[in-house]
């Protein structure tokens, strides 16, 4: 059984939610990521953190990116998968919420990141194929 600790990428760290958008975006740039999970006071995950919600959430709209914090820019329920899980439960979860980056986390510890490239690398052409249909598939109230 392949599992989620299998396909994912280690070394995911946190952002905590009080760190501004500015650093996250330095930190994003150090370790060569598109997106951060972010902690809070506990290090528990409340949200993901990508590249363009620094853009399209903060940039855009005149806000300073120094003066914004991650936690501001977390919504909704974050998604994350266990390390023991099989690989089918990864594919179903990014599915069913239409997510193209996952945490991975054991023992209630972040401990890697599964993403796009993870998939591509690790899967069947056939469960690739399957996955980006359901992810990247338009949604019928979207014109």
């Amino acid at each position: 059984m392949t599992t989620a600790g299998d396909i994912m990428h280690r070394g995911a760290q946190w952002i905590p939610a009080h760190e501004t958008l500015d650093r996250a975006a330095q930190l994003m740039r150090e370790l060569g990521v598109g997106a951060l999970p972010i902690s809070d006071a506990n290090e528990r995950l409340c949200g993901i953190l990508t590249d363009r919600d620094i853009v399209i959430g903060c940039v855009a709209l005149g806000r300073d990116p120094s003066k914004v914090t991650a936690g501001e820019m977390a919504q909704g329920t974050p998604r994350w998968i266990d390390a023991s899980a099989d690989v089918t439960d990864v594919l179903h979860e990014m599915q069913e919420h239409r997510i193209r980056r996952l945490p991975v986390i054991e023992n209630k510890r972040l401990v890697g990141m599964i993403s796009e490239s993870d998939l591509a690398r690790h899967l069947t052409d056939e469960q690739i194929v399957g996955w980006a249909e359901s992810v990247y598939a338009r949604s019928s109230t979207t014109h």
